[in-house]
């Protein structure tokens, strides 16, 4: 749960003077208030400025009413965050303004008339949480009540029935030729029933059970929580209607309707192609690097990109779980997940597993004590092993999901924590992704600045990148119209637009590609005009007909924080920072100087920022790659870790290892020093494994704990370090993140 910050949590005077008239709220804790006469009663448990709890009054709270009640409540005003637990019915809130004004609101919530996404019920995961805690109690239970109620003969069979599911796993395991886990639990249980020991083998049996329960509730929580991050969050699209297209929200396409989609974005629904042909990235579901061509017939998905051309698609499924389920289904047939340390854990825990055997045996022939012997056998390195790094990765991925930082994979921690090297895109990365159009330079007397400005605004409408936005934002601030006056645009990444306007071919982009890949040229007489251009902006060229029309100057601020963030960032380990820009030599130094970077390279094409990224890895280091457009993919994808900004291109957030989601660099910090610390608690559980165990194996051989003791210490040392792994890494930290006195 997010803290607030304490200078938003003031209750205004008003407020304060207004609390008793309200249903649930006074003064606290002198007396608890019940909200009476509204849709929703409640009490008021705990209240701290900012925070308050309420119990929600009804008989029972079902999963999905707790999931309505969530979704609710989180969608009010000044709330940043809300926890709804069922069983209790209590309804935990973090909010920011005025409490009197959200009782009321919770107040006059309602179960029948609250609009919820079908969506938000099937990622929600309530159901799965509820699942395996009835799981956990009814296993708990029933052992309990075994025990203490069954006659021994009624516990001893069913212990037997019980035991052939361990013996059948450890026999397949040695019929396939291999010495693991499944041998090692089927050879404890057995010694113990060959030993007549009963009570014991039920006790393994157990604690097996528990721990693997819980390594599965928590594997499939870590899964379907890193889904739902890497799920679509597309709010709005351009939906056909007649021959227009008409800007309307997701929630208003339903299946049927016709949706076109342009370059560099997301396709939104599952549907079939109607008209156009493009070139569609669909890495995210598929792990293809290569674009697939879709055209008229053929079918596409939410989620993948579509890098080149423009399609209509025929929407097929309009809610968009289908998506959700697609990446819960990759993410468990792939090993994007495993970072190289678990699998080395893995691979260790199978390692371990005949010597775990043979000190059994040597323990039996040296102290001819079926007791020590079985002592040993009860400390297996391996579970411990193969449960507490997964949760640690596991565990730092959700703990990144709470800074706003997506991770696709454990292995993309691990890399962060050993990169050397980081290379910054300049544009929407090192500077704001906020640029501003500050002056139209005209190079022909028959147009005016905002006449070219028009024609810029209509070229650039349909493009996803921030210098494209600018254009077309102070168009409209100045009230310029740009309806459809071009014939079919052309976009070449990393280059420019080209296209047709009344009949004269017109191209917008950057100086190598108007002034060298296009031949356009300067007309008489203005090349001075040109030389004098400010060099403090970064320049936009439009020419028509071969010939320069306008420049275009656009201020591109450096991001406040980004010498600092780089700084620190080199304090956490990075040797090497690195800025690639498509700007001229003149702007990249100015912005490379002021961020404070060691290397930087200027007017660089797409091809040339993965080739410096290919350099870096063939010279043994690990690389970090950070950009939001589209220029920027084949980089991120070349890199070890590519981080993308989140509001840039979407193309980039799906080709990306790592997803920012914060308005600054800060992020970056964060990542670096949790990947750290991860790096840092796997290579601590490595220490205390191995600690654990082997004192309980000298303690055993000793004779000093007895097999059941033994197994019990070690699950609960197992249990133990896996519930410290799933502990925050940055606790106490955050504050490092910021600079002294950032917001």
């Amino acid at each position: 749960m997010q803290a607030v910050s304490r200078k938003h949590n003031r209750t205004d005077k008003n407020d304060q003077r207004g609390r008793k008239s309200l249903p649930g709220a006074g003064s606290f804790p002198n007396f608890r208030e019940i909200a009476r006469k509204t849709t929703m009663r409640y009490q008021i448990q705990h209240e701290i400025p900012g925070r308050i709890r309420l119990r929600v009054i009804q008989r029972t709270m079902t999963e999905q009413q707790a999931d309505r009640l969530q979704y609710a409540v989180s969608m009010l005003p000044g709330v940043t965050s809300v926890k709804v637990q069922e069983r209790i019915q209590s309804v935990t809130v973090c909010y920011q303004g005025s409490r009197r004004k959200l009782l009321e609101q919770i107040a006059a919530f309602s179960y029948e008339t609250a609009s919820v996404p079908e969506a938000f019920f099937q990622e929600s995961g309530r159901a799965l949480n509820r699942e395996y805690q009835d799981k956990l109690v009814t296993r708990i239970v029933l052992r309990m009540g075994n025990q203490l109620l069954l006659p021994y003969p009624v516990r001893a069979g069913l212990t037997l029935i019980r035991s052939v599911r361990y013996l059948w796993a450890g026999i397949r395991t040695l019929a396939r030729g291999k010495i693991e886990v499944p041998v090692l639990d089927a050879t404890a249980i057995g010694v113990s029933l060959v030993r007549g020991d009963m009570d014991t083998a039920g006790s393994i049996m157990f604690l097996l059970g528990i721990g693997e329960i819980l390594e599965e509730w928590t594997h499939k929580k870590s899964v379907d929580d890193l889904a739902r991050s890497m799920s679509l969050h597309v709010s709005k699209v351009w939906l056909c209607a007649g021959e227009q297209e008409v800007l309307v929200p997701v929630s208003a396409v339903k299946a049927g309707d016709r949706v076109r989609v342009h370059v560099g974005n997301v396709i939104p629904f599952d549907g079939v192609v109607a008209s156009g042909e493009a070139m569609v990235n669909q890495a995210s579901l598929t792990g293809e690097s290569v674009p697939v061509r879709k055209a008229e017939g053929a079918s596409v998905y939410a989620g993948t990109v579509l890098e080149e051309g423009e399609l209509t698609l025929q929407v097929k499924e309009a809610n968009g779980s289908t998506k959700f389920e697609k990446i819960v289904s990759m993410i468990e047939e792939s090993e994007k997940l495993k970072s190289a340390l678990e699998g080395k854990a893995e691979h260790l825990a199978d390692q371990l597993v005949p010597y775990t055997l043979a000190g059994t045996v040597l323990t039996y022939l040296v102290t001819r004590n079926a007791t020590k012997a079985l002592s040993v056998l009860m400390v297996d390195f391996s579970c411990a092993l193969k449960l507490a790094m997964p949760i640690a990765v596991l565990s730092a991925i959700r703990e990144a999901s709470a800074y706003q930082i997506t991770v696709k994979g454990g292995k993309y921690l691990e890399a962060m924590a050993e990169a050397e090297t980081i290379v910054f895109d300049k544009t929407g990365t090192l500077t704001r992704a906020e640029p501003t159009v500050v002056d139209v330079i005209s190079f022909q007397e028959e147009r005016s600045g905002d006449e070219l400005l028009r024609i810029a605004a209509c070229l650039e409408e349909d493009f996803p990148h921030s210098m494209a936005k600018a254009v077309v934002d102070a168009a409209k601030r100045k009230n310029l119209v740009h309806e459809e006056m071009h014939s079919k645009v052309e976009y070449l990444v990393a280059h420019g637009i080209s296209t047709t306007v009344e009949g004269k071919r017109a191209v917008i982009g950057s100086y190598h590609f108007v002034f060298e890949d296009e031949q356009c040229r300067i007309r008489e007489g203005l090349r001075s005009r040109f030389e004098e251009l400010p060099q403090e902006y970064s320049h936009l060229y439009l020419a028509i007909e071969g010939e320069l029309a306008a420049v275009i100057c656009i201020q591109d601020p450096l991001r406040e924080e980004a010498a600092e963030v780089i700084r620190r960032l080199k304090e956490e380990g990075i040797r090497k920072v690195v800025m690639m820009t498509g700007d001229s030599e003149r702007t990249a130094r100015a912005i490379a100087a002021r961020a404070g970077v060691d290397e930087y390279y200027s007017e660089v094409l797409p091809e040339d920022k993965a080739r410096f990224v290919e350099q870096e890895k063939a010279a043994g280091r690990k690389v970090i790659m950070i950009g939001d457009g589209i220029n920027d993919s084949p980089a991120l994808s070349a890199s070890d870790v590519g981080i993308a900004i989140s509001d840039g291109a979407e193309l980039a957030r799906e080709i990306a290892d790592v997803t920012i989601g914060a308005d600054d660099l800060y992020s970056l910090i964060t990542l670096k020093r949790l990947s750290n610390r991860l790096m840092e608690r796997i290579h601590g559980n490595y220490r205390s494994i191995v600690g654990v165990n082997a004192g309980l194996i000298v303690l055993g051989v000793l004779g000093l704990i007895q097999p059941t003791t033994s197994a019990l210490f070690h699950n609960t040392a197992t249990l133990g370090i896996s519930l410290k792994s799933m502990q925050e890494l940055l606790q106490g930290e955050q504050e490092k993140t910021r600079i002294p006195g950032s917001n």
